[in-house]
């Protein structure tokens, strides 16, 4: 069976001090512990220029002291209702770059989905925007947890980011009411309100 021993930096900073083998056999196969899954996988995140190379946006991104010991990060976890959910470290304090206990929760996928933007930033172009050679309209897409949905072309970059924020702050705000997870649902109705703060600084735009 595989081992990993105890006391090796992931990563050269991550320290497993599992006072058990993390991982275990079920049915004749090898299965890592849940725990020490989620926690090597976020250090890696953090600390891994060869995982950064290939997902840009975690550059910066930092683990807080405390959770750089696997005990202290599995003991907070015990807690989290974690199952079939994703650890996610930027929806309850938005732009946030440090995993930790005080920035961190479980979500599902799909409300990953919601938050990830369907439309990543090319040139000028906001979140949610993309020029189109072929129309030389401005374009704007949504996602939600289920698709990709297409806003419309527009004149100017203004209004397809006009139609996107619109968008997006619906379904963030009906992600919020729909959600059982209290904790959840807050994050959620905050990041709507800064959705819903930035529809109206740019709609105040000339």
């Amino acid at each position: 069976m595989k081992t990993i021993k105890r006391n090796k930096l992931v990563c050269g900073v991550g320290l497993n001090d599992a006072d058990y083998n993390v991982y275990s056999k079920i049915n004749g196969k090898q299965v890592m512990c849940k725990f020490y899954k989620t926690w090597s996988n976020m250090i890696r995140r953090c600390y891994s220029e060869i995982y950064q190379k290939k997902n840009p946006t975690y550059i910066c991104c930092t683990v807080n002291d405390c959770w750089l010991v696997f005990s202290n990060f599995k003991k907070w976890m015990e807690t989290k209702d974690f199952k079939e959910k994703q650890l996610d470290k930027d929806l309850k304090v938005a732009g946030n770059k440090v995993y930790g206990p005080d920035n961190c929760m479980f979500v599902s996928s799909s409300i990953n989905k919601i938050l990830i933007n369907s439309v990543a930033r090319i040139g000028i172009c906001p979140q949610g925007v993309y020029f189109d050679k072929r129309t030389e309209k401005y374009c704007a897409n949504v996602s939600d947890n289920i698709k990709t949905k297409y806003l419309g072309a527009y004149t100017t970059i203004k209004e397809a980011e006009l139609a996107y924020l619109i968008a997006k702050h619906k379904i963030v705000k009906q992600a919020a009411s729909d959600e059982a997870d209290q904790e959840v649902s807050q994050a959620l109705h905050m990041q709507a309100g800064l959705i819903l703060d930035k529809l109206k600084v740019v709609g105040a735009l000339e």
